[in-house]
This record gives structure tokens, C-alpha cells and sequence, in this order.
């Protein structure tokens, strides 16, 4: 069976193939029609066109979308990108393609993607963390994607920073109309936000990591600051769900340090005497999205609450 998998992003839409084992038999990407919802479509459907030909042969298709279905409306919701919002996605396609699909979340895609064949491979419990633009998260239990009666499971980006200090009160703007989500402090924007507000300087999450590696300490001290608090965040994670692997996903995963630093710093906010949960990047780096999406069709169902 060929699996055809779509990654819609806000600014790149990515399409990939895969037969069974999970070897690629086409990839193509292109950019996202900004703010054109009906562009978006079109975008999509060009893709899948192009793939289909390519192939020769039919192909099971996933979709990976920012933001999550309503089970109220059928509509989008939950989406930094703005125009996808209110918009019976899902439909649109089906009617545009003949063909039915399955629609996830990215983040869903990305903790679904590394359990099945990347860093979360053997772990009954997968924690998927996307540190980007925004801040997402995808559970994995059993090969299962789990959703939740309501589409949201794993929406830990907004959640307010936990055990915050009287300098995190009430926290920076979010685009969901709080203050203080972990998105607006573990982004990449919120990093950039969290260094100006220390020292002035406006740089990017790849300079200031850069500029710290060379000895800079405003930027050691933010990517201390940062650390800290992804700490307490995932600490959170571990005492909700005490997932097996917390596979961590998007730009702000590269960072070696993460993956040291970050197991010593959240054990005092563990509930447990002894942490197993394991800290990983992911195998699959910008591929696991799309892959994710692909693989929808071969996950057993999703898990979906009463």
C-alpha cells in the first residue's frame, strides 16, 4: 500500500509518499498561499495531482494541519494559521480530491511519525514536542494517536507556564487571547521576546545560540532561562501522563544541550522518586510531520474518548 502524506504549514506545504516499509517514493514542497484559504486548497490538490502521477498507482492520503477539527462543527479550529480557522477543511479536500482523507494535527503527525519509525520506536507512551513557531504536542499510546473527545490532546503549549516565578507573572501576550502560555516563553518567538526583554537585543533563537556557544553571557543567561522553564513544562507532562519517551520536534530541538540539561533540572518538579521518562530528539527532523500525515492510514485508530 502507498501512503501519500501532506504537511500544511504556514509558510511551506510538503507532500511525501511511502510504500510499506516506509522507504520514500516521492517528495515535493512548495509555498503556502498566505492567508488564501482557497489557494491552500488548490496548493494541495496540485500536490497530490503531481504525486499520483509520479506514482502510477493509487495511494491512501493523510493530511497534518495546523490546528484541529471541531467535532461540533467540522470546522477548523486551534490554528496559528488564521485563515485555515472556521473552514470545513476536511470537506473541502474530500470534495476537491474524489477521495476520502485523514486529517490529524501536526504535532499528532510528528509524536506518530517518531513512534512508529523514529525515536519513540518500542515505547508504549510517546510524548511529541514540537518547539517552532509555536509550541505543540502529540500523544502516542500503543501505535494510537490519542485525540480526546474534544481534539486536544497534548495541547500543552497552552497551559500557563507552571511554578512560575513572580517574574513570569502575568507573562506575555498569546495569540489564544491569554497571558503567560508556555508557547509565549519556549517558541522561537517567545525566546526572541524573552532575550530583548533581558538585555534590549532583538536576535534570533540560531544567533543567540551561537552568540552563547562563543561565550556571550546575555545569551548563556537566556538560554538558561529558557531550559529552565522547558523543564518545568515537560515536568508537568511526566506527572499528567508519565509517558515513556518525550521526543522533542521543530528548530528549537537542535540544540544538544536540551537533552543534558534538561532531565537534571525537571526532577524536583516530578512527582516520583525516580524519573525513567526518557528525553530524545527526534530521528526524523523536518520529515516527521509529513510522514506522520502518511502514516495516519496505517495507525489502527485513534483514540478518541467517549
Amino acid at each position: 500500500m502507498v501512503r501519500i502524506g501532506v504537511d500544511l504549514g504556514g509558510t511551506k506545504i510538503e507532500i511525501i509518499a511511502l510504500d510499506e516499509t516506509g522507504h520514500e517514493l516521492f517528495r515535493r514542497r512548495v509555498a503556502t498561499p498566505h492567508g488564501d484559504y482557497r489557494g491552500t486548497l488548490g496548493a494541495i490538490a496540485d500536490l497530490v495531482e503531481a504525486a499520483a502521477s509520479s506514482l502510477g498507482t493509487s495511494a491512501s492520503i493523510g493530511i497534518g494541519t495546523p490546528g484541529t477539527c471541531s467535532r461540533a462543527t467540522g470546522l477548523l479550529k486551534n490554528s496559528n494559521s488564521t485563515a485555515l480557522n472556521g473552514m470545513p477543511l476536511q470537506d473541502d479536500l474530500e470534495a476537491l480530491l474524489g477521495v476520502p482523507v485523514r486529517m490529524a494535527n501536526d504535532a499528532n503527525c510528528f509524536a506518530l511519525s517518531e513512534a512508529v519509525d523514529g525515536a519513540g520506536v518500542g515505547a508504549r507512551v510517546v510524548f511529541g514536542v514540537i518547539l517552532g513557531t509555536g509550541v505543540g504536542g502529540g500523544i502516542v499510546v500503543d501505535g494510537r494517536v490519542l485525540v480526546g473527545p474534544n481534539g486536544i490532546a497534548g495541547e500543552w503549549g497552552h497551559n500557563p507556564m507552571p511554578w512560575p516565578g513572580s517574574d513570569e507573572i502575568p507573562g506575555p501576550p498569546c495569540y489564544c487571547g491569554k497571558t503567560g502560555c508556555i508557547e509565549t516563553y519556549l517558541s522561537g518567538p517567545g525566546m526572541s521576546w524573552d532575550h530583548r526583554n533581558a538585555c534590549g537585543q532583538t536576535l534570533s533563537p540560531a544567533v543567540i545560540a551561537r552568540h552563547a556557544a562563543a561565550g556571550d553571557e546575555a545569551c548563556e543567561a537566556t538560554l538558561r532561562r529558557y531550559e529552565n522553564r522547558l523543564a518545568r513544562a515537560l515536568a508537568q507532562v511526566v506527572n499528567v501522563l508519565d509517558p515513556d519517551r518525550i521526543v522533542l520536534g521543530g528548530g528549537l530541538s537542535n540544540l544538544d544541550r536540551w537533552y543534558e540539561t534538561v532531565p537534571r533540572l525537571w526532577g524536583p518538579y516530578v512527582f516520583s522518586d525516580r524519573i525513567d521518562t526518557k528525553l530524545v530528539r527526534n530521528r526524523h527532523g523536518d520529515s516527521s510531520g509529513v510522514r506522520g500525515a502518511a502514516w495516519l492510514w496505517s495507525d489502527p485508530g485513534t483514540i478518541a474518548g467517549p
